[in-house]
């Protein structure tokens, strides 16, 4: 076993949450989803799926899941042409240091109250709940996400919550990195049983170590049309760590075992689930 590996992961499962979260919003050892980084890139990654569909982001309400307390994504989306949309985080309030920088940038969208970004009503809302307890009166037409399907912990329960939320004709994409965050070593925790991973190793913001056919799975399960593009493998690292990978983790195809992130793109959320 890779020693300096078991020690990083320990300090990582043990790291108290607001030290994490300190870390995480800084970009100090920990790094943020492209959401955070570059809005932008993110913004114009989901509007080249949406042409290449022949759809677009004009007029959309949309939902972000997971939007990770940074509101610059919001107003990327509206730059591009949405019509409302609602970000959705359980766990990460707003980061108030990188959002006063919007307020400058966008003053349609956001504005200072009392020492705090507020977004404008008519164009953002914050929803901070368990996505199985949100109801909207006006479904959404987009369903959002970037580097966060990997660390949910009811990939199931939470697709069916989503699917509900989501109109006839709307659309889900979802960019998910299935390697480990440790990224120099991407297949590492696939060489842990269950039991340990969950009380050793797991970080606090949770690897559920979905492979490329779980989600196939889960999203069958909830739409009709599903289509998992492969934007990533990483073959050698795989070939290095193939022979410790529990057998759980492997479907014996080196085309789907050395994946490493995916693109999800589904439609026609299934009818009992609307």
């Amino acid at each position: 076993m890779n020693l300096k590996y078991l020690l990083l992961r320990l300090i990582r499962r043990f790291m108290p949450e607001r030290l994490t979260r300190f870390l995480l919003r800084r970009g100090l050892v920990i790094r943020p989803g492209l959401e955070t980084r570059e809005p932008a890139s993110a913004v114009a990654r989901y509007r080249a799926t949406l042409e290449a569909r022949g759809a677009a982001l004009t007029g959309k309400r949309i939902l972000v899941f997971g939007y990770g307390g940074n509101f610059a994504v919001a107003a990327e989306l509206l730059r591009a042409g949405a019509s409302h949309i609602v970000l959705l985080d359980r766990f990460a309030p707003p980061d108030d240091r990188r959002n006063r920088e919007l307020v400058r940038m966008y003053p349609e969208y956001f504005l200072l109250q009392n020492g705090q970004v507020k977004t404008a009503d008519a164009f953002i809302t914050l929803i901070h709940d368990d996505v199985k307890k949100v109801r909207v009166a006006e479904k959404f037409d987009l369903a959002l996400s970037s580097s966060v399907y990997e660390h949910l912990d009811d990939v199931d329960g939470l697709t069916a919550a989503l699917a509900a939320l989501t109109a006839p004709n709307g659309i889900h994409i979802h960019y998910v990195d299935l390697r480990d965050h440790y990224f120099k070593l991407p297949f590492e925790m696939l060489k842990f049983s269950e039991g340990t991973w969950k009380r050793w190793l797991n970080p606090t913001s949770n690897l559920n170590r979905f492979r490329l056919r779980d989600y196939q799975r889960v999203f069958d399960t909830y739409f009709s049309e599903v289509t998992i593009n492969v934007l990533a493998r990483e073959p050698e690292a795989f070939a290095r760590a193939r022979s410790q990978i529990r057998p759980e983790f492997l479907e014996g195809d080196e085309a789907h075992d050395a994946v490493t992130l995916i693109e999800v793109v589904a439609l026609k959320a299934k009818t009992r689930f609307l």
